[in-house]
């Protein structure tokens, strides 16, 4: 696919998705959403990646979704194709092999908000804002942020996120739990790809693993969680990754993962 909303470019092992519609803040459109997907698919399957890193052009994120394309009278199918168009990106983000990381280096509003919570790790500029407005402008959630909120930050603070509505920054999203780190806005996506590489340079299989095992945490029993363990180390001890690893650590040297 030929993308026209956002970039793709790959290096050090990571993919970078950027949003690329800053003359409308990055706002969500059918076909953004399906070249994001496309997008994911595609850093997925190919060898060479890693981890995904997600951004935007300009000085938004994503502020949601285009209200002029709204308005652009589409039929109910077409608005119905439109919401699941942001179910199917969120969920290919939680359920997505390699990890991703959210670069939130300016407003997250609505979808784009939720967007960034699907994703694996979220790291905010000092200047970025994130919120839910959707009650608030008689609207709905979508992402699945109703299923994520109240694991993050617990159901308290998801409710207050959710029904107030207001936007808070990157300190306060950390300190929530919400966000991983905040970084100063000047050279914001600088840092965001050195957290990129050092995630980078993990062990693929081991990474998927735990990204499965840690989603699925909650609706497992402990007995059910330690058979998924024990069968997740069976499995890397037959991999070259699971040599490299004991070679490097007994040579005191770093290891070089290849994903086999």
């Amino acid at each position: 696919m030929r993308y026209e909303t956002l970039l793709y470019d790959l290096s050090d092992g990571i993919a970078e998705i950027r949003l690329n519609r800053p003359q409308r803040l990055n706002a969500v459109t059918q076909r953004l959403y399906d070249e994001l997907n496309d997008a994911l698919g595609r850093a997925e399957v190919a060898r060479e990646v890693r981890v995904v890193l997600l951004t935007g052009a300009g000085r938004a994120f994503c502020v949601g979704a285009d209200l002029k394309e709204h308005k652009a009278g589409r039929s109910a199918f077409d608005r119905r194709q439109y919401l699941q168009g942001e179910q199917d990106v969120c969920r290919r983000l939680i359920d997505l092999k390699k990890p991703v990381v959210a670069a939130v280096n300016g407003y997250a509003l609505g979808a784009g908000a939720e967007i960034a919570l699907a994703s694996d790790f979220l790291l905010m500029a000092e200047g970025a804002q994130l919120g839910l407005p959707e009650i608030s402008i008689g609207n709905f959630l979508g992402g699945g942020v109703t299923w994520l909120l109240p694991r993050l930050v617990g159901l308290a603070k998801a409710r207050e996120l959710v029904f107030l509505g207001e936007r808070i920054g990157g300190e306060e999203a950390v300190r929530i739990g919400l966000a991983n780190r905040v970084f100063a806005d000047a050279g914001f996506l600088d840092e965001a790809r050195a957290f990129a590489r050092r995630i980078a340079a993990k062990a693929p299989f081991s990474m998927e693993l735990a990204k499965r095992q840690l989603n699925l945490s909650a609706e497992r029993t402990l007995d059910a969680c330690l058979v998924a363990e024990l069968e997740g180390m069976m499995f890397v001890g037959t991999t070259r990754d699971w040599q490299e690893g004991v070679d490097a650590f007994a040579e005191k040297r770093a290891p070089v993962f290849r994903g086999e």
